[in-house]
Formats: structure tokens, sequence, C-alpha cells
């Protein structure tokens, strides 16, 4: 690489440290040792990207960095900065991020993660600059993202460009939206494609089990661990680990996945020694994470560790033209599953399809199109091969019927729907908890906390 880097940092044995690190990684550097160097130095370097101390000696309490860092937000927006901090907390480095800072780097630093960091950022600048010019129209790995909507279109774009790199990605939509496709896709059209892509549900892993599962355990580190266990993230290594549902991790999980996402380090249940990992994280969630920020259930500092680059799906029902290419899709694969190449459907049907509103979004299309084809006797699926299945999801949510305010507390009107839900669909668990848009793990959890009886026709 030719990229051009200052480093901003009072220490000279830092300045001297990381522009040898960086120029044998084939970067060219400067440093200044005080910010009102900054602008002169800008003027005659032209960086391409700032690494900013924090923590300078003439105020280390870290509010001098936050207003050289909006300085140069400011005077400079198309130049990326990477915060490195040293004695401040992680709450200064967060204010940094809400400023405009690309990553923070905590002192001292890990070499490997620098310049990994270095490299991402500058892979995500130069793909904003050059993606008015770039083609678009080939997407590879994103053959099975089917749309024209104009909104979901500009989504593949910044995914595609993202998948270059290494950015931690975060994707905001409503269940059933397609966020795991998206997720597999970038993983698949990464330079990490013919490594291993880890898929983790967040909210079926409890706290208690949460050490386990994710980082291993050896055999004897507990009752139950009869054998040594690899975890999640070494098995991910060198890959990617896809984190599902990451606005139902429990707290204290929270801490915990924030210091390996940091450090890049974990340790196995029952052993003292740290394993490093080269992981690239894509997380995934339902859940308005910035309000679970200001209401204190999610961690502001994990929040931007995994929020590099937001990608937020919009519901079917905003993208209403893209249905009849879905149903199309849907159908010509089911037609090869089930060797059914003669099935078509009908004009009639198509159009009351493009104009419902699905609240269970691709998923709730793709199965109500697999129950047509399904059901059928016929060659061609009609209007009346959708609308009863469709109407009696439609019906089981108008059957709720809220209580006043006060009447009822939240726990008891959640046992009211898991018991409904059990009822309309008859004990099968997978079909109830998807009604419920929670995970199975998620609903066995809450069946036992309630003691609600439950027989499982799954």
């Amino acid at each position: 690489m030719n990229a051009n880097i200052l480093i901003v940092d009072d220490d000279l044995a830092v300045c001297s440290s990381i522009t040898l690190l960086l120029k044998r990684a084939g970067f060219h550097c400067s440093s200044v040792n005080h910010p009102r160097d900054i602008d002169r130095q800008i003027a005659v370097q032209q960086p391409d990207l700032i690494l900013l101390d924090m923590n300078f000696t003439i105020d280390t309490s870290g509010k001098k960095g936050l207003a050289t860092l909006k300085q140069v937000r400011e005077q400079y927006p198309r130049i990326p900065v990477i915060l490195m901090t040293g004695w401040a907390t992680v709450q200064l480095a967060v204010e940094g991020m809400k400023i405009g800072a690309q990553d923070f780097l905590a002192k001292p630093w890990d070499n490997k993660q620098l310049l990994a960091s270095v490299k991402t950022i500058l892979a995500l600048h130069q793909t904003d600059a050059t993606s008015a010019s770039s083609n678009t129209d080939t997407l590879n790995n994103f053959e099975n993202l089917i749309g024209e909507d104009p909104k979901f279109k500009a989504i593949l774009q910044v995914a595609q460009r993202v998948s270059k790199t290494n950015a931690s990605v975060l994707i905001i939509g409503e269940s059933g939206t397609g966020k795991e496709l998206i997720a597999e896709a970038i993983h698949y059209e990464s330079q990490r494609t013919d490594r291993p892509f880890v898929k983790v549900n967040l909210g079926g892993i409890s706290a208690s089990l949460f050490e386990s599962e994710m980082f291993g355990h050896k055999k004897g580190a507990f009752t139950d661990a009869v054998v040594d266990r690899q975890g999640r993230f070494e098995i991910a290594d060198t890959g990617t680990i896809f984190l599902d549902e990451i606005g139902d991790l429990e707290s204290s999980s929270q801490v915990k996945l924030l210091r390996v996402l940091q450090e890049q380090t974990f340790e196995v249940l029952g052993s003292s020694q740290s394993k490093k990992v080269d992981i690239r994280v894509i997380s995934a969630t339902n859940k308005d994470l910035e309000k679970m920020v200001s209401d204190g259930s999610f961690r502001e500092d994990l929040y931007y560790r995994i929020n590099l680059i937001k990608i937020t799906i919009p519901p079917l029902r905003e993208r209403r033209s893209d249905i009849p290419l879905l149903v199309n899709f849907f159908l010509n694969n089911l037609k090869l599953s089930y060797e059914l190449p003669d099935l078509s459907i009908s004009t009639q049907a198509m159009n009351w399809l493009s104009q419902q509103h699905f609240p269970g979004n691709i998923r709730q299309l793709q199965n109500l199109v697999e129950r047509a084809v399904l059901m059928t006797t016929n060659t061609q699926l009609e209007l009346n091969d959708f609308q009863e299945h469709y109407r009696d999801r439609q019906l089981a949510a108008q059957e709720i019927n809220l209580p006043t305010v006060g009447s009822i507390s939240l726990e008891e009107l959640e046992v009211k729907m898991i018991k409904k839900a059990l009822s309309f669909h008859h004990n099968k668990i997978s079909q109830v908890a998807k009604s419920l848009g929670i995970t199975r793990s998620a609903l066995y959890r809450r069946l036992q906390k309630y003691n609600i009886p439950y027989d499982d026709q799954n």
C-alpha cells in the first residue's frame, strides 16, 4: 500500500514504534507531537488516515483529544481517524466514535490488530471514494438476494463494497428479512471466502453457558465437562463469526464478548492460557440497539465495536415491487424440488400477494408459496391457494385482545401470549417460536420459567 498516514502523539517513542511498524507494512508515515501542528502537516502530507492519541501530556483527561478529533472531523471530513487511548476510559473512546472516529485502539496496542484496523479503514475509505464509478451489476455471491427495489439494491452495493474489507458489520432488520443471507454473502465475497463461516444464535445461549459455547472448555472444567470442547471463536479462527440476535445477549455475556472483540484473545474454560484469534465479526438483530443503549440494556462500547458499518434491511412491505420477483424465484426452485415443471401462478394471485403486509417478511412469503405448492392439485396456483393460510395467520394476530394498562403485568401477558400460540399452532414449537418472534431456545426457557405445560409436536 502507498497510503499516507499521520500519527499524532506527544510520546516520541510511540511515534517511532508505530512509524517503523507501518513503514514495514508499506505505508508512508509522518508524525506530529502536538495538536497545533496537525493543520500544517495535513497541508504538507495530505494523509489518507490519521492515528490520533487521546491523552496528551497537556491534558491527560482526554478532553483535549476529543476537541482535536472534533476539529479534524469538521475541517477534514474525508480523512478517517483511528483513536489511540492509554489512560482514558472506554467511555471516552465511545465519545470519540460518536464524534466520527472510525475505530479506537487501546495502549499498549497489538501490532497485528493495529495493522488490521489501519488496512480495514483505508479499504473502506477507498471503496467509498470509488463506489460511484464502480460496476455493481455483478454481485457474484449476492445472486440469491433477490430485489430491484432501489433501497434494497443500494444495500447490496454497500454490502458488496464492505465485503472486501475486514470491517465489523451490524445488520439490522425485522425477522425474516434475510439478515443471515446478507451475512453469508459478505463472507463468501470476502478474502476469507475459503475460511470458516460460523453462525451463532446468541439469543439461545444463556449467561451460564456463554463461556463454554463461545470459548470452549477443558475436560473437568465443570461437572458435565467430560471431554475437551472447542468454542465457536476457535472454530471461526481466520474466518468470519456471525453473531445473530446479538440484541438478546445478556448483560454479563456482553462484557465477555466485548473483551474478545477488543483484544482478539480469549481463555478456554479450565485453562489459564490465552488464545489469539483472527476473526471478522458480522452481527445481526431485529432489536433497536440504540434504544437499548439509551435504557442501559446494551453496552454502548460493545455497540460501537460491532457497528463500524451498519446495514439496515427494509421490511418486505416497504419493497412490495420485489414480491413478484421473490415469488417467481421461490416457485422456480420448488418446481425443481418437487418435480412440477408445469406449475405456474395466476395473475390474480400474484397481484393479491403483491398487496399483502407480510409481517413475517420474506420468510413468511416463502412459507406461503411452498405451502401453496404442496397443497394444490392444479397446474396453476390461484388466489384461494394463498388466501386461506394467510387469513389464518392474520386472524391469529387479531385474536389477541390487549388488556387495559394496569390490569395485568407483563409477565402475565407473556404467559397468555405463549399459551395462545401453543394452542393455535398445536404445540409445534418451531411454529410457536416463529410466530412469537423468538428462538426455540428462548421459547423453551420461557416455558420452563413459567411452568407452562406443552407437548412438543415438532
